[in-house]
């Protein structure tokens, strides 16, 4: 028998950067790796396109770039950090695609980024990828190991 009024309460949070997952305890920041900001993994990239993880709008962008924010269409918080310090960089090295209102799907290209110009200015590339409102989520499930932008799911995160 099929209960129709059950709705699947989870979403899957694809790769925003093609790289490998690294655990968030692992990230050099404190905020970061203390889990101050939220739960979730970091991304080591391989690539300078970052995407969009889900299908949502874009709520936050920071002037500089080095970050942004997206709602998901389930309500799930999302803060891509790109690096870490790159605040510090005034936006060189980074071309946004988006702006703060916009709609996005799944795999939408939302930044480049420089990765070489950010090594050179001496700032590490791992990038979080953060829930930030855990008070509307019951888990989080993170996957490991070698991922592609907008294909591979790096979060699923169960709904409350």
């Amino acid at each position: 028998m099929f209960n129709f009024f059950k709705k699947d309460k989870s979403l899957s949070i694809k790769s925003p950067i093609t790289g490998e997952i690294v655990e968030i305890t692992k990230v050099p920041d404190e905020v970061f790796a203390q889990k101050m900001v939220g739960d979730g993994v970091a991304i080591n990239p391989t690539d300078g396109v970052i995407v969009s993880p889900c299908n949502g709008k874009v709520v936050q962008l920071f002037p500089t770039r080095h970050a942004l924010g997206i709602e998901s269409d389930d309500g799930v918080e999302i803060l891509i950090h790109i690096g870490l310090d790159t605040v510090e960089l005034k936006g060189e090295g980074f071309e946004s695609f988006v702006e703060v209102g916009d709609r996005v799907k799944t795999g939408d290209k939302l930044l480049e980024v420089d990765f070489d110009l950010v090594e050179k200015k001496g700032k590490p590339i791992v990038s979080p990828v953060i829930i930030t409102n855990p008070d509307f989520v019951e888990g989080i499930s993170k996957n490991s190991g070698k991922v592609i932008a907008g294909e591979d799911e790096i979060l699923k995160v169960e709904l409350k």
